[in-house]
């Protein structure tokens, strides 16, 4: 048999072949690189962390849209890291620089987000952007790279596909979030009315004017935790932190949603439009100071849960019981624990010292347990302590029977501390809630009880 021939090894793989004739690919950053403009979360961080700074933008309005986007990158430092970018088009030039082909940015941003931008993804070769002068867009930026460049660029275009717009704005409004404001139905229910037709009306006028202000806050305060969503595994798939809504959209969609909602409470009693205003002012205060603040956070969360209910006691026109508002406020504590002993747990997870824009650290994750355990079972001893007082036997006829929602009570939120620690709790427990069978059994039984003592 004769020797095999030598196998003669593949020529070893060059460089690319660089492309021929393609022009140069300009890349626009605002809307197209990044699905966001930086103008508008720079002015939304400036408004954060320096509100008079944020009026006085009014007047650069005044020397030009370059002026005010150089003054606010002096002012503002993005963190380009984060920046929602439309991965699919990276992805493209990536592959376009490695065959050679000429890639410049050319924005209307300003210089130094620009150049910052660049020197991140190191895909440019040069950058073009506003001066603080003037503003790099329209037939002025055309002509400007046609001088640099020595000929026409092709245009870089969007490439990826986005969630639609009209599913972008029910997550931007929490609509699932809305639940809470059930609470409103509260006073009504405990005051054995529900079966009266215009103060059911008012109880469902007060949840939608409720749900409208809470979303209108949920907009401004996604608008206002845009670095601290795009550190979060989750979070970081919110519309506006993922740039499927832009913030200019944010910015008409908060005010609507706010009108609409004083304009439905303005059809119940003057005091309840009135408390309304204070529930959006809190909020509104948690959103820009008080969640950053520990144990005031919670202690607010807490407050805005009672304050729906003492809402809806002024939509239907019936006293709350200081039992009521007391247990609620112990309950709505122990819950917004398990929202932030969920947090901590996940920092302990990824070994990280401390929760960006909150004021708590890793090592508070046992004394948050030991406090909103404490205080889940305070809510029942105020339970038991209710029982035995004299208004109780105005409501039911068997009150003895309401002694069964004690052990009820004690078993739920022992559970949803117990899975808490396991990580098994979303760090929304309402929405823990929502999707467990168990509680909803735990409700069914907590009504049958009920309706035994009545």
């Amino acid at each position: 048999m004769p020797p095999s021939s030598p196998v003669t090894p593949p020529p070893a793989a060059g460089p690319p072949e660089p492309q021929r004739g393609s022009p140069p690919l300009a890349v626009e950053l605002e809307g197209v690189l990044t699905r966001t403009h930086t103008l508008h979360e720079g002015l939304l961080r400036l408004l954060k962390h320096h509100p008079l700074q944020a009026l006085a933008s009014l007047g650069w309005r005044l020397e030009g849209r370059a002026f005010v986007r150089a003054e606010v990158a002096r002012r503002v430092e993005l963190d380009v890291a984060r920046l929602p970018y439309d991965e699919v088009l990276v992805a493209h030039l990536g592959e376009e620089k490695a065959r050679g082909r000429r890639l410049v940015l050319a924005t209307a941003a300003d210089q130094k987000v620009a150049e910052a931008v660049a020197a991140h993804l190191g895909l440019f070769e040069a950058v073009f952007a506003s001066d603080g002068t003037r503003e790099l867009t329209g037939a002025h930026r055309e002509a400007r790279l046609r001088e640099a460049l020595g000929e026409r660029p092709e245009e870089a275009r969007p490439r990826e596909a986005t969630m639609s717009r009209p599913r972008a704005i029910r997550k931007a409004l929490r609509v699932h979030q809305w639940a809470k404001n059930v609470l409103v139905f509260v006073p009504l229910l405990a005051a054995h009315k529900a079966l009266n037709l215009p103060m059911l009306l008012h109880a469902v006028l007060g949840f939608i004017a409720f749900s409208l202000c809470a979303s209108s806050v949920y907009v401004l305060n996604d608008l206002l935790d845009l670095d601290s969503d795009r550190r979060h595994p989750t979070k970081r798939q919110r519309p506006f932190a993922s740039g499927a809504l832009s913030v200019r959209a944010g910015l008409w969609l908060a005010p609507v949603l706010l009108g609409a909602g004083a304009a439905v409470a303005s059809l119940l009693p003057g005091e309840f439009l009135a408390l309304l205003g204070t529930y959006y002012g809190i909020t509104l205060a948690y959103s820009f100071l008080l969640k950053q603040v520990a144990m005031l956070d919670v202690l607010v969360l807490a407050g805005l849960y009672t304050v729906r209910i003492f809402g809806g006691s002024l939509a239907v026109g019936v006293p709350t019981s200081s039992w009521l508002l007391t247990f609620s406020m112990f309950l709505f504590l122990s819950l917004a624990l398990v929202k932030r002993l969920s947090e901590v747990r996940r920092l302990r997870l990824a070994n990280e010292p401390a929760a960006h824009g909150r004021g708590y650290v890793a090592g508070d994750y046992e004394q948050l347990s030991m406090l909103g355990v404490s205080s889940g079972y305070l809510s029942v001893l105020v339970l038991a302590l209710y029982i035995t007082s004299k208004e109780v036997t105005v409501l039911y006829a068997h009150p003895a029977r309401l002694w069964l929602l004690c052990p009820v009570m004690m078993y739920w939120v022992g559970r949803v501390w117990l899975l808490a620690h396991r990580g098994e709790v979303n760090e929304d427990p309402l929405i823990f809630a929502l999707k467990d069978k168990v509680s909803y059994v735990v409700g069914l039984i907590a009504a049958c009880v009920l309706l035994a003592a009545t």
